[in-house]
């Protein structure tokens, strides 16, 4: 394309995900290209992927991403993540360990434990429409609802 437009910003992006796997803890790819028309824009996305792949990008990331993992020294979960967790329906769900378990709670569907900057409070796994009340940290470091 010559005209006066494709001097200016490239109107059509799209972005790429790719993911090595399905945890939080995979490495993630997010290239993007540009382009002045979508024929233009789809051609530099094959271009760029092809280019990814073949320029062996995709294996360096994966291998620097071994590579940093192994040089992790604080504590925690040193696989990645604050807790498991796995997406379902295109949600993210926690799907282990992190939430406390309360005395006194009866949520069948698990909980997953938040905390913010000043609060912290345990959240029901449960679907849309049929959560459990949320259960809120105390001062004494138990949980219960407002």
């Amino acid at each position: 394309m010559t005209s006066a437009a494709s001097n200016g910003p490239a109107p059509f992006e799209i972005g790429f995900t790719l993911k090595a796997g399905n945890g939080f803890d995979a490495e993630w790819l997010t290239p993007r290209v540009s382009g002045h028309d979508a024929a233009e824009t789809a051609r530099r996305g094959a271009e760029l992927l092809t280019a990814l792949k073949s320029e062996g990008l995709i294996d360096l990331t994966s291998k620097a991403a071994d590579y940093t993992r192994s040089q992790y020294k604080g504590g925690g979960n040193p696989g990645g993540g604050s807790a498991p967790k796995r997406f379902n329906g295109g949600r993210v769900e926690n799907t282990g360990g992190a939430a406390p378990k309360t005395v006194g709670d009866d949520c069948p569907h698990g909980r997953s434990l938040v905390s913010k900057a000043n609060w912290t409070a345990l959240f029901c796994d449960g679907p849309d429409g049929d959560k459990c009340e949320p259960l809120w940290k105390q001062k004494d470091g138990s949980f219960k609802a407002k």
